[in-house]
């Protein structure tokens, strides 16, 4: 029965991953993730490895000097701490490799995650808030601050797992700074197919600031078939992404690792 539903999942999923897309033309990012109820106990510190490359991503740079990084590979150590039961903070050091075997640290990012609504024994509903402070080279965003607003909602239980994560992203520096937000959102909906096994599609958006939404060829939009694989110590997400938009990179493979530290 199980080997059925996996099947019939997979199978939608792939249909949509086979959409036909245009040429890819967007910048891969170091995190890849739809943020769910998860957060750290009290004193609890924690690390994930984010990896993620384009096989068929950018065809060429978006701004003077960019460096991009089609068949590139993007390494990213997040580390966090509980602060309180409701309050977790972070810290991601994201780098790069491009094709040409050059590496960079591409800037800092920290985070303060809140989640006052969290599911009791991994099942109920769960709501919160991640805010995120970005300084990045100029050579890989042409705004170098950034401040990203995201809110955190979703449910779970034993069979099944949502999360929406509608976020509010600010550019606080360089020629797109602006007041007004640009509307990036995540979604993630998976099914448990196994002991300590999910599987399910990842969605991602990228729509151009509130107050002017761009054309659909503009904008981004990547459909991944992803696992979420919780058998420790192996603990960690894959995921294939396919973009349907010419803005966006044609295929993505993601992978974030939890490393035990205890």
């Amino acid at each position: 029965m199980q080997h059925t539903r996996l099947s019939s999942l997979v199978g939608v999923i792939a249909t949509v991953l086979g959409l036909t897309a245009l040429p890819a033309y967007a910048v891969l990012p170091d995190e890849i993730q739809v943020y769910t109820g998860d957060i750290n106990a009290p004193g609890e510190f924690g690390l994930e490895l984010h990896l993620n490359t384009t096989p068929s991503g950018i065809g060429g740079p978006s701004y003077p000097r960019e460096v991009t990084t089609p068949h590139g590979w993007r390494g990213t150590a997040e580390f966090s701490y509980g602060l309180t039961p409701s309050v977790e903070l972070g810290v991601y050091v994201p780098t790069a490799l491009t094709r040409e075997n050059t590496y960079y640290v591409t800037g800092p990012k920290v985070r303060v995650k809140w989640m006052p609504v969290r599911p009791e024994d991994g099942v109920g509903y769960f709501a919160g808030l991640n805010v995120e402070l970005a300084h990045v080279a100029s050579r890989f965003e042409q705004s170098q601050q950034a401040v990203e607003l995201r809110p955190i909602y979703g449910y779970q239980n034993e069979q099944w797992l949502w999360a929406l994560n509608p976020v509010l992203d600010w550019n606080l520096s360089g020629q797109d700074r602006s007041g007004v937000p640009e509307f990036a959102p995540a979604l993630k909906i998976a099914r448990t197919v196994s002991t300590g096994i999910r599987a399910g599609l990842e969605y991602y958006a990228g729509l151009g600031r509130v107050d002017h939404v761009l054309p659909l060829y503009e904008q981004q939009h990547t459909a991944f078939l992803a696992f979420d694989v919780d058998r420790k110590p192996f603990v960690f997400n894959f995921g294939v992404g396919r973009g349907l938009t010419r803005a966006t990179d044609r295929w993505t493979f993601k992978w974030i690792f939890e490393v035990p530290l205890s």
